[in-house]
């Protein structure tokens, strides 16, 4: 990860909520295919990589042919299709889903990735937050 500071005086600071004026904020900056190594390496189909007050963001990655494994969740999601090839079900409705497909799931509904033809990677952010 990459954590980027602006350069200039008084850049990257900003009120946040009631009364908190300077709070330092940051850029964080990421790669897909260093976040893809993490995930491999620790054996996990997720790995979260940003946490904020009001959302997280996480990589999910399902290889061709295998189950989706979820379950609906308490959170708003919105899926980012970075690669790979399938179906999803959310709710009673169907769509294919590719490179470059956003795909709205609203909290608590069921929804599953099936079909998968070719190895899938997915952008997957809550809000709020997971966990």
């Amino acid at each position: 990860m990459v954590e980027i500071v602006a350069d200039r005086p008084g850049a990257g600071r900003g009120t946040v909520g009631m009364g908190q004026v300077g709070v330092e904020r940051r850029m964080k900056a990421f790669r897909l295919d260093e976040l893809e190594a993490e995930r491999a390496a620790n054996d996990g189909a997720y790995l979260q990589f940003l946490r904020e007050r009001n959302m997280s963001v996480g990589l999910y990655a399902l290889n061709a042919g295998q189950a989706d494994p979820q379950s609906p969740h308490g959170q708003d999601e919105v899926y980012v299709v970075m690669s790979g090839r399938a179906s999803i079900t959310v709710g009673m409705e169907t769509t294919q889903v590719g490179r470059g497909s956003v795909v709205y799931v609203p909290a608590g509904t069921a929804h599953k990735f099936h079909h998968i033809t070719e190895d899938l990677r997915v952008l997957v952010v809550f809000s709020p937050p997971e966990g």
